[in-house]
């Protein structure tokens, strides 16, 4: 059955940063929301894209050949393969990021932050 998901709320759920948190699936996907401060390490995800939706912040996307910054209401889809860096920089960022299903965080399962549904 079809279900509202209210972004507020599940935010106010957890306060720990670059832990995922699953609030949503479709086809083979995850819909996750994430909070962010600092840095994030180098990865990249061989076999999907990955898409990031600033919800609140500012979120850095570092590339080895440059930079996009996206402000609230903006986002990236990061092509697969791509090695990126999200950092962010000038405090606390909300963000909902676009997954397949048990895609680890970091492109590597045994030094990811397993996503857990909310």
């Amino acid at each position: 059955m079809a279900q509202k998901v209210d972004l507020t709320e599940k935010f106010s759920q957890f306060s720990d940063h670059w832990a995922p948190r699953i609030v949503a699936r479709y086809n083979d996907n995850e819909v996750r929301l994430a909070k962010a401060e600092g840095d994030f390490q180098w990865h990249s995800h061989d076999g999907s894209d990955e898409l990031f939706l600033v919800i609140s912040g500012t979120l850095t996307m570092e590339f080895r050949d440059r930079t996009e910054t996206l402000a609230p209401g903006q986002m990236i889809v990061v092509p697969k393969g791509t090695e990126h860096r999200p950092r962010a920089l000038d405090g606390e960022v909300e963000m909902v990021i676009i997954d397949p299903k048990d895609t680890a965080n970091t492109g590597d399962h045994a030094t990811a932050t397993a996503a857990v549904e909310i």
